[in-house]
């Protein structure tokens, strides 16, 4: 380790296995070890000596998460989380003794998959089709054109774009739900009118992404749906479950 303690990967079961070949952050690439205390253990390596956010190091640490979620659940840490030492590593895992293996199972053989949903492109031809008041605008700025009636049509088009497009997403969110185990809602994102993150079963993730594609073609006069994944579980660190018996997310999220 460097002076500047371990850079810490995520948590996993004791003894879960780390391929010989997987390497983590840093240049050169740094090896992986496991500090383990009980039935848990961390994922960690040697800190480089400057640590940014360049994008071979986000890429190492998401392939590394993924590399080891499929020997088994992973508990993700988000990138660039650095403890001072050891010591600290070891009392974090000594604290999370009940917590984190309740977590894990639930992440056994699960990822997360992140679906935005923007207003669709190239739409204005169903817009004036289906909506009047467009319509309307649309033929008083061609009658007296001029910049308060253009102002007036772009403002009405922008908000009932993004209207259509919000009321679309939330048509295809049960659809979604139906192939997920959890969902958790993002951060606003620029542009977008849904941001939602969804725990799936890993053989379920072809099926996932086809139903986004599927759901896409069919609302394209309305909303564009864009699926990532498989992702590291970053979103459902911690689960409840619903009154009905399935599980809601209730981590913080940044997908």
């Amino acid at each position: 380790m460097t002076a500047g303690g371990p850079y810490v990967y995520g948590i996993v079961k004791a003894g879960h296995p780390l391929p010989a070949d997987l390497r983590g952050v840093g240049t050169p690439a740094a090896a992986l070890e496991l500090l383990s205390v009980g039935a848990t253990a961390a994922v960690v390596s040697a800190a480089p000596a400057r640590l940014r956010a360049r994008r071979r190091d986000l890429l190492a640490h998401q392939e590394v998460l993924l590399a080891l979620a499929l020997d088994g659940p992973v508990l993700p840490m988000r990138f660039g989380m650095l403890a001072p030492d050891a010591e600290t590593v070891h009392e974090q895992l000594k604290a999370g003794r009940k917590r984190y293996p309740r977590v894990l199972e639930r992440l056994a053989d699960r990822v997360e998959m992140n679906v935005k949903a923007l207003s669709a492109t190239g739409a204005l031809a169903a817009l004036v089709a289906d909506e009047p008041h467009i319509r309307q605008l649309r033929e008083a700025a061609q009658r007296r054109p001029g910049y308060e009636a253009n102002v007036r049509l772009g403002e009405a088009v922008v908000h009932t774009l993004a209207r259509r497009a919000a009321d679309a997403a939330q048509q295809v969110v049960p659809e979604l739900l139906a192939l997920a185990v959890a969902r958790s809602p993002g951060p606003q994102a620029a542009g977008t009118v849904l941001n939602m993150s969804f725990l799936v079963d890993r053989q379920d993730t072809a099926a996932f992404q086809q139903t986004v594609h599927r759901l896409s073609a069919e609302y394209q006069d309305r909303v564009e749906l864009r699926v990532a994944g498989p992702l590291p579980c970053y979103s459902f660190t911690e689960l409840e479950p619903e009154p009905s018996g399935r599980a809601v997310a209730v981590a913080r999220t940044g997908s």
